[in-house]
């Protein structure tokens, strides 16, 4: 299963210890209801936000004791469970729901900022919750999830290009697009323009660098999650090899990992050995997610 939001981040796999696997599932239709509130069907924006209340209303209710409603019981009840047995935090799964609100009036991010803004409530949420799960609080910990996590959501985004183009939503910060001298209208139009490709690869080039800040991390999970986790940074690392080989060309091409590439993600994951990066110039997006995260890995996370 995946998070639509983060299609890179698996969760509830065989590797999940069999314990938490009902909390992270619950924690999975939690994620993915609220963003088919937000996304899917012919609702307009009004409906969708109030029925995001109601979600919301919802959330609250179940997580002071009441019984949940008929109306997302499948979703509430598991959830509710998880949350008496773990103790899940309330403003973490609050977190997720803003995106999600966001979504719906939101497709354009002036800066990096205001985008990174955007993940820590998007994406960071679920390594927090998966970290809670394990009993894991401490600072370096939550640091290097959050940029894992949201490394794996701008990959999306990286991914997603013509898909969210297409939808009339851009993620690219728009003083990306002036740095690099592209119009966001053609980008809208996907049409390609001399400064494209070397937008799409400074991005790739930022998500990178954010995904082996983090990378530390599958060293300090306990047994199968910390396995699980090294699978998810390899499916990241691997989109990011594949947009490269298409050029950077991603306003009108996706890629996607298949079964072909479970062998090369396995013998990484053993090796601990996250792809080279290709050099690059620096770029003006190429930035941790925040003064406090980790530097990049050390050697150790680099190919021998």
């Amino acid at each position: 299963m995946s998070v639509n939001h983060y299609e890179n981040f698996p969760v509830a796999s065989a590797l999940c210890p069999p314990r938490l696997r009902p909390a992270v599932k619950a924690i999975y239709w939690y994620a993915r209801t609220a963003d088919d509130l937000a996304d899917e069907g012919p609702q307009n924006a009004a409906q969708r936000l109030a029925d995001l209340a109601a979600y919301r209303g919802e959330l609250l209710a179940t997580c002071n004791g009441l019984a949940p409603g008929a109306r997302w019981r499948a979703v509430f009840e598991p959830l509710q469970h998880a949350q008496r047995e773990f103790g899940l935090p309330v403003e973490l799964l609050e977190d997720l729901l803003s995106a999600f609100e966001q979504d719906v009036v939101k497709h354009r991010y002036l800066s990096r900022e205001e985008l990174l803004d955007y993940c820590r409530r998007s994406a960071n949420p679920v390594g927090r919750l998966l970290l809670h799960l394990c009993d894991v609080h401490d600072e370096t910990s939550q640091a290097q999830s959050d940029a894992i996590c949201t490394a794996l959501q701008l990959i999306n985004f990286w991914q997603d290009l013509s898909i969210d183009t297409a939808r009339d939503r851009l993620y690219i910060p728009l003083d990306a697009c002036r740095e690099h001298q592209v119009p966001v209208g053609a980008l809208m139009a996907q049409q390609e323009t001399p400064g494209t490709r070397g937008l799409v690869r400074a991005l790739v080039q930022w998500a990178r660098e954010l995904m082996l800040s983090g990378a530390p991390l599958t060293r300090r999970l306990p047994g199968r999650m910390g396995w699980e986790l090294r699978l998810v940074v390899q499916g990241g690392l691997r989109i990011l090899e594949k947009i490269e080989r298409l050029d950077y060309d991603t306003l009108h091409q996706r890629p996607v990992l298949s079964a072909r590439d479970a062998p090369t993600l396995l013998w990484r994951a053993w090796r601990h050995t996250p792809a080279a990066s290709p050099a690059t110039t620096p770029s003006p997006v190429s930035a941790p997610v925040s003064d406090s995260a980790p530097a990049p890995a050390a050697s150790d996370d680099h190919p021998t």
